[in-house]
């Protein structure tokens, strides 16, 4: 697939694209950094408002990893869409761009927020 010219010099797109990619870097590396590799490996995966004093449920190392992963493929989803919608119309695109990086935003507050529980 080829990357559409105008798309490499639009302003705004740049600027998602920059801050998406730097919050996916941001995240991952407040991850990995928070990793406790010396301990049981137990972290808080879950949040289950229905379970009432047992809310939590714990899950392994490799759920939280999860979490760097989802980053990177909606990172990566996020601009094959918005390059594939933006031939046809810009506005939708900076939509498409939007959203994902508001999805990213959150999923780096929700990952250091279950960090945080540890």
């Amino acid at each position: 697939m080829s990357v559409p010219k105008k798309y490499i010099h639009d302003r705004l797109v740049l600027l998602f694209l920059s801050i998406s990619s730097f919050l996916v870097v941001l995240g991952s590396l407040l991850i990995i950094l928070r990793l406790d590799t010396g301990s049981k490996g137990i972290y808080w995966a879950q949040y289950r408002s229905n379970l009432g004093i047992s809310a939590y449920i714990p899950g392994r190392i490799t759920d939280i990893l999860a979490f760097i992963v989802f980053l990177l493929v909606i990172f990566g989803m996020n601009i094959f869409l918005s390059m594939k919608v933006f031939q046809h119309h810009r506005n939708y695109a900076i939509t498409v761009l939007s959203l994902g990086t508001l999805l990213i935003l959150l999923t780096v507050i929700v990952s250091n927020l279950l960090l945080n529980l540890r």
